[in-house]
């Protein structure tokens, strides 16, 4: 090895090992923004190796020069505006895109590299193995995650979406992709049969994702998000290069993690949410209706709300997607900040809630909540029976005491805020239409629950001007 490549293999490493440092950092939410400063500081190193690598080598014509200066400059443009104009509602959809991005650049490598050996002195095993399973979960993930983004966006029903013989289509795509890669490695460098295992993968990650259901879309998003880190990771080893190979590594890893964490908190298991059928959606039909014979939901206007919680010595506030979507997490935290000056003053955050795992950490963070205000599930629960006041702000699914007490329900069994076991509770909610996973919540029947309708952050403006009057 000469000097160059020797300044490169210790760049990747440099890179790598900021990676690694990066993604412990990131475990604590004191140490989080250090940790993402140090991952895109890896990242510049590892691109800047990567460049210096090319250059020497001299393997980039000058058209390749232009292609590539105009792919980093729409990216990068494209980043920028994305990631200044991007409302923090939207932030799960971005992630998708960004796991879309991910896969399909991993494949576009993996094929571009068998289009280049093939048909020469041959491509070897271990390439063509790795070539092979790009080719397969790449795709899966680019179309997966692109469908995922849709159906978050509202412009693919969140609904489970399926069709007759839609499980025979999804097993035919299957044997396909397959066989015709069995085909490549038994040292077929055809370019035809490629393409094939491509759009068998591309349709499989449509008819894997469609049927899922949007209660769903946190795990199928931490999945994704582990597909794409594999595949980076085996695009590492069709280019022989150890950063791709770490950094693949890590975000695999951590995403495998991260899906059975989420599978966890929501009670289901990952083959049953790849299997789909579960999640409605937020304009689905309540599951049935949870009152018994002369039970009614009760109405509180802000003034009322505001006297209760100005006699409150300990308040918990349960975010949920109807706080993000309303764009209230600033008006959250100025309520919060108002009760401070004489209650105790707690966020609840389930794992679930939102759109995407940490969505409501994101999201109060962005409004400069402390962490030490934002505790998770399994510390807040023992604490609710001691709460005065529960203020539900948007939370449907993660509040629904059906989910312990109703075994016909399918939330049953998915660990919940446990709201209902608090003094008093107010929710802050439009209507009464059930969460994406369509099922009526029995919070609202509670004759410990009151609710304040309207748009979260009318509300929550409201109940801070009554406080502070």
């Amino acid at each position: 090895m000469n000097a160059v490549s020797i300044a490169v293999a210790l760049a990747y490493l440099l890179a790598a090992a900021g990676f690694v440092v990066a993604l412990h950092l990131m475990n604590s939410p004191a140490t989080a923004r250090r940790g993402s400063r140090l991952s895109w500081l890896g990242m510049i190193v590892a691109v800047a190796a990567a460049l210096v690598s090319v250059i020497h080598d001299a393997t980039i014509t000058t058209t390749g020069w232009i292609v590539l200066a105009a792919g980093a400059a729409g990216g990068g443009a494209a980043g920028l505006v994305m990631a200044r104009r991007v409302k923090m509602t939207n932030v799960p959809q971005v992630v998708s895109i960004f796991n879309a991005v991910g896969g399909g650049a991993a494949a576009l490598v993996a094929a571009g590299g068998f289009v280049r050996l093939a048909g020469g002195a041959g491509i070897s095993t271990q390439v063509m193995i790795a070539t092979v399973l790009d080719i397969i979960i790449g795709p899966v993930t680019f179309s997966g995650s692109l469908i995922a983004a849709g159906k978050l966006q509202g412009w693919v029903s969140s609904r489970p979406v399926v069709f007759p013989g839609a499980r025979l289509v999804t097993a035919a795509l299957a044997v396909i992709g397959v066989g015709a890669s069995c085909y490549l490695l038994a040292g077929h460098d055809s370019i035809p049969v490629l393409i094939l295992v491509t759009c068998a993968a591309l349709g499989f990650g449509v008819t894997m994702t469609m049927p899922i259901g949007g209660a769903d879309m946190p795990v199928v998003i931490a999945l994704l998000n582990s597909f794409t880190g594999i595949a980076v990771a085996i695009a590492g080893f069709v280019i022989d290069n150890g950063a791709l190979i770490i950094g693949g590594a890590l975000v695999g890893a951590s995403g495998g993690i991260l899906t059975l964490l989420m599978a966890r908190a929501m009670n289901r298991s990952v083959l049953g949410v790849m299997m789909g059928g579960f999640g409605t959606g937020d304009s689905g039909p309540a599951a049935g209706p949870a009152a018994g014979p002369g039970v009614s939901i009760r109405s509180i206007s802000a003034e009322d709300s505001a006297i209760q919680l100005a006699y409150a010595s300990k308040v918990v506030i349960v975010p949920g997607y109807g706080l993000a979507a309303a764009q209230a997490q600033h008006e959250a935290a100025e309520l919060a900040a108002v009760l401070r000056e004489h209650a105790t003053v707690f966020f609840a955050i389930h794992p679930v809630a939102g759109r995407m795992p940490g969505h409501m950490n994101v999201l109060l963070a962005e409004a400069n909540v402390s962490y030490e205000q934002l505790i998770e599930m399994e510390e807040i629960n023992p604490e609710f029976p001691q709460a005065d006041i529960v203020l539900v702000v948007g939370a449907n699914d993660v509040t629904n005491p059906a989910a312990r007490t109703n075994k016909s329900s399918p939330l049953y069994g998915m660990p919940i805020l446990e709201v209902e076991r608090a003094r008093s509770i107010i929710v802050l909610k439009r209507s009464l239409r059930p969460g994406f996973a369509g099922v009526d919540n029995d919070l609202y029947y509670d004759p410990k629950c009151m609710m304040l309708f309207g748009d979260a952050r009318e509300s929550l403006n409201k109940l801070f001007a009554a406080l502070r009057s």
